[in-house]
């Protein structure tokens, strides 16, 4: 007796909600075309059947009692050849209806898993994509779902149809033979164990696939991003010698994957072979020893059932790779859809009108995992309109603080308030809406620059987001662009410079209007002179505002009412520039080394 362990049990039981699940997606929202499809495919099995089963008739009814005959009549011959045309006909007319609503089903399926899958990962907290590649979360859209769109498409048809064959299959081998059934049964049932063993066996491999697949997509996403930085360093070599050993890695594991799975099909077309020649023995010895009454009609229609019956149980054991394959794939888009949603458990409503634009860090501890602490104690207070700045070390902390405030991630320990009010208690989007980003990295889309503006307020009007740029000083290289404020902006803007794409980013902020500002490092990655454009943009913009800065030079911070020093986590000095200086602490100590200018 085999024991599995608890492990094992809870895999066993992971792998059969997951099919489950899989085959009720599929089902539930296209009912009536699965119920047509299923119709279709048992009428056309059925005519198929017929047409088989007329062998026996032809052969016992017709030829053999025509060659009997002098003057054989062919008129009865012919009608009953003309009822099985218009038998086969209906079925390939099934045939042709059920292709035709396969393709709406699996195209209307594939276009809910999109969606649903996009709306899953809209919801998901930003820790999450911190803890995720971009490349892993294409490959569910793209390898993933291709695999999805396979089974759907092809395999469960053919499933269903080989189902329905075999069982028809089966009960007119019983009416005509039921010692030969016995035999064709028995190489049935051998078949089943084999392909079933082999599958078990190739589910693991499958799954090892997709996972070195994500990896290599991760790979080149990652490589095409950077590859400015892979020439300039001249790591050509390097990108293609790592590419090589996780290349490597997915053929291993696609081989062995299909290494198993491949030999499925071979393993039953000779099982299959062997059964029909031993039918074919026994079926003869039984009928020349007379222990069966065997015609030979009866003969020639068994064994064309059999191979009639050997064919299905073939093609399910074939698409079980593919059923496999979409299952792992499946487990992967549901562990994406299954992913908690970020938490939105703020119920106290904040208009960006109504708002004052404090804030108090209370006491504030906070670690991205809970073995490692990256901010301790934390006390800060910011009046309304004032202008507060970050500086350090790369690691001290700064965007820490930010992610705090913005809520993208929670606090260990302490409070954060926001006009005297626990921004835990305030709802997430009112919370956002009252406060704009501008990044260091730079985020356009692929639209025009009129709507890349209009993204911080999509109900903004063009003459707003033009009174927008006006104001922050983006107006000026808009309007000498090919077609100024139309022009489209592909691949992340890269047809504007760094300082341009900046510009755009305080626009867009400035269209949004809100009433907190967070500048991070918004001018690191550009030159001296974009960076006086960007500075009197953002000079522009963070007046009347609450404003926090995180920045390297001291351009921007200088004049900040309240600049504070981090340090591994800890706030070591606070003040202005000229108190700062005057401790000759960190901060002077940055300051004369040149380190933030």
């Amino acid at each position: 007796m085999i024991v599995l362990s608890r492990k094992e049990v809870q895999m066993k039981k992971s792998k059969k909600e997951v099919l489950l699940r899989l085959t009720r997606f599929v089902l539930q929202n296209y009912k009536i075309s699965w119920g047509v499809v299923a119709i279709c495919i048992i009428i056309s099995s059925v005519t198929s059947l017929i047409s088989t089963l007329f062998i026996k008739s032809l052969i016992d009814d017709y030829v053999i009692p025509l060659t009997q005959v002098d003057n054989p009549e062919y008129t009865s011959l012919a009608q009953t050849l003309f009822k099985l045309a218009l038998i086969l006909f209906i079925g390939v007319i099934c045939n042709y209806v059920h292709n035709l609503l396969m393709i709406f089903v699996s195209n209307g399926s594939l276009l809910k898993l999109r969606k649903d899958l996009f709306t899953s990962m809209e919801k998901l907290p930003i820790s999450y994509f911190d803890n995720h590649s971009h490349g892993e979360l294409m490959s569910v859209y793209t390898n993933d779902i291709d695999s999805f769109r396979d089974m759907i498409s092809r395999s469960l048809p053919m499933i269903f149809n080989s189902l329905i064959t075999v069982t028809i299959t089966i009960v007119s081998m019983i009416v005509l033979s039921i010692p030969l059934t016995i035999v064709s049964l028995f190489l049935a049932f051998i078949m089943m164990r084999v392909t079933i063993a082999l599958a078990l066996r190739s589910r693991k491999y499958f799954m090892k696939q997709q996972e070195k697949l994500a990896e290599v997509n991760g790979f080149i996403e990652e490589m095409m991003t950077g590859q400015k930085v892979v020439q300039v360093f001249c790591h050509e070599e390097e990108a293609k010698a790592k590419f090589s050993v996780i290349n490597e890695e997915l053929r291993v594991a696609v081989y062995k994957a299909n290494k198993i799975a491949n030999i499925i099909m071979p393993v039953n077309g000779n099982l299959g072979n062997l059964g029909y020649v031993l039918i074919a023995v026994v079926g003869a010895t039984l009928a020349l020893t007379g222990y069966v009454s065997l015609s030979l009609g009866t003969l020639v229609s068994f064994l064309t059932l059999n191979r009639n019956f050997m064919h299905p149980v073939a093609m399910l054991s074939q698409q079980m790779n593919t059923v496999i394959n979409a299952s792992v794939g499946a487990e992967r888009m549901f562990n994406l859809m299954d992913e908690k949603p970020e938490i939105n458990d703020g119920r106290k409503e904040m208009k960006p009108e109504n708002v004052v634009g404090t804030f108090q860090l209370n006491h504030v501890d906070f670690g991205y995992t809970p073995e490692k602490q990256v901010l301790f104690d934390i006390n800060l207070h910011v009046n309304d309109n004032e202008k507060v700045a970050f500086v350090g070390g790369t690691g001290a902390g700064k965007t820490s603080i930010i992610n705090l405030i913005t809520r993208f991630y929670e606090i260990n320990s302490g409070s954060i308030l926001f006009d005297g009010i626990s921004i835990k208690d305030i709802d997430k989007r009112d919370l956002r809406h009252c406060l704009g980003m501008v990044l260091q990295d730079t985020s356009l889309f692929t639209t025009t620059v009129m709507e890349n503006i209009r993204y911080g307020r999509l109900d903004a009007t063009d003459e707003e987001c033009i009174e927008a740029a006006k104001l922050i000083g983006s107006d000026d290289f808009i309007r000498r662009l090919a077609n100024g404020y139309h022009t489209m902006l592909d691949n992340g803007g890269k047809n504007l410079s760094q300082g341009e794409r900046q510009l755009l980013a305080i626009t867009r902020a400035a269209v949004a209007n809100p009433p907190v500002l967070i500048m991070d490092e918004a001018t690191s990655s550009i030159d001296t002179h974009s960076e006086q454009l960007v500075q009197k943009g953002m000079d522009i913009l963070m007046r009347g505002r609450t404003s926090f800065i995180i920045a390297h030079r001291l351009s921007t911070v200088r004049n900040a009412d309240l600049i504070n020093v981090l340090e591994h986590g800890h706030i070591i000095e606070q003040g202005s520039h000229e108190q700062l200086l005057s401790l000759k602490g960190k901060y002077y100590q940055l300051y004369t080394g040149g380190s933030l200018s």
